[in-house]
């Protein structure tokens, strides 16, 4: 059956439409609160950003998602999910609009700072929801397309977001009224969601129930152990721990590479004008989200042609030579081609990891599996962005930085490849 006739099925199903659109409306919400917390974190012009700043403003903006991975996996399979993507909407709509408010009132930035902590972590439990809620609404051989669309148009209109915020910033300025009304429009944005999921039925989207599950007081004093079980389940799943391989591997060659684009836009390519260079990072940013749309299109029928253990290793070689190939010569011009093949490659490798998790993990762990892939995704992407603070330069010209993104894209592909050689493929691996 052809994508168009699968992306029909799953099209087809109420309950899909509706989480299909609780997500897109969140991350176009999103989109608007990461643009506007970047311009203050990298694009300030009236502080001088280094590669550690880089490194730690990454760290602020995603380690909650590592930190919290494992205390949301034991609400989230207990928790009604759909009561979470109801609930989750309006205390971070809540938390926008005094974030905003902070800034129009000249508050501390450590207070503003405080506050996109406490947004960023009541995000990690609805982006989790969501993800483990996506198999109740779509038949089982239907997840690949479903991921192919769903997180994929997810990260499409959190691109979109940050045009939004873009914009914005374009029309009031990148001070703190510009970014307080950033903060306003999207809190608003997000309240929707909650109204969107609240269509849906209570019991809808899981748990499974689990009679033999404990209490939640002692699995949150057992976390640790439940990451342990839930990492030696994942490993019992050949699969699926080599599909989270694949992906971890790219966020961590991602996060170089982020690390030294904002460093390359802000110091080499636009001299220190940081307006200049928000407007280049931004056509980046703009030219991956097509990458990231082009993937959800071309995975489904290319993993149907090749198998998904030939495509994911093709993904990941491919974008280790286009990086090297396209980021040497440290020509701007160049750049957003470079965006466009990892956005492309990196979004590829993610709907395929999404699928083999959902596809090979009992519904009883998929809370914790997800909050362990969270922490990978977030986690290696910070530890990335850190390791190419000690690499790059004052101007984030590294020949040595390329070199090591290129190597490791293709080591990676080229193990991925020979783990899952080496184990019984299943029918959507052959």
């Amino acid at each position: 059956m052809s994508y168009v006739s699968d992306l029909r099925v799953i099209l087809r199903g109420r309950d899909f439409r509706r989480l299909f659109a609780t997500r897109l409306v969140s991350q176009f919400s999103d989109g608007i609160f990461q643009f506007g917390v970047a311009g203050i974190a990298f694009f300030n012009p009236e502080t001088k950003t280094s590669a550690t700043d880089v490194a730690i403003g990454l760290a602020v903006l995603l380690l909650p998602y590592s930190i919290l991975g494992p205390f949301a996996g034991v609400f989230i399979d207990r928790w009604s999910r759909r009561q979470i993507l109801v609930i989750a909407p309006l205390i971070r709509g809540a938390l926008l609009l005094l974030a905003g408010a902070l800034l129009a009132w000249g508050a501390p930035e450590l207070l503003f700072y405080a506050t996109a902590l406490g947004v960023l972590a009541v995000n990690r439990f609805f982006l989790a929801a969501l993800g483990t809620s996506l198999p109740h609404v779509v038949p089982h051989d239907r997840l690949m397309v479903a991921n192919a669309v769903t997180p994929t148009s997810g990260t499409v209109i959190t691109f979109v977001g940050v045009g939004a915020g873009f914009l914005m910033r374009q029309l009031l300025g990148g001070g703190a009224t510009g970014t307080a009304v950033m903060m306003v429009v999207s809190g608003v944005v997000f309240g929707v969601t909650a109204l969107i999921a609240s269509r849906m039925e209570r019991s809808l989207l899981g748990p499974a129930y689990d009679p033999d599950r404990p209490q939640v007081r002692e699995a949150l004093r057992n976390v640790v152990h439940g990451l342990i079980d839930g990492a030696r389940h994942i490993m019992r799943h050949r699969a699926a721990a080599s599909a989270l391989g694949a992906m971890s591997t790219h966020r961590f060659m991602y996060g170089m590479c982020t690390a030294m684009m904002i460093m390359l836009y802000r110091y080499y390519f636009e001299a220190g004008n940081a307006d200049a260079a928000v407007d280049g990072v931004t056509v980046v940013l703009g030219v991956s989200g097509v990458g990231y749309f082009l993937a959800a299109l071309i995975t489904p029928p290319a993993t149907e042609r090749f198998g998904l253990t030939n495509w994911v290793p093709i993904a990941l070689i491919s974008a280790g030579v286009l990086a090297f190939g396209l980021a040497m010569p440290f020509q701007q011009w160049l750049m957003p081609i470079a965006g466009f093949a990892l956005g492309l490659a990196g979004q590829t490798v993610k709907i395929c990891a999404d699928t083999v998790v959902q596809r090979d993990i009992e519904d009883a762990y998929l809370g914790r599996v997800f909050s362990i892939y969270d922490m990978l995704f977030n986690g290696v992407y910070v530890a990335a962005a850190a390791v190419a603070a000690f690499l790059l330069p004052a101007d984030g010209r590294s020949y040595l930085l390329i070199t090591l993104i290129a190597l490791g894209y293709v080591v990676g592909g080229l193990g991925y490849r020979a783990v899952v050689r080496s184990g019984t493929p299943t029918p959507q691996q052959a």
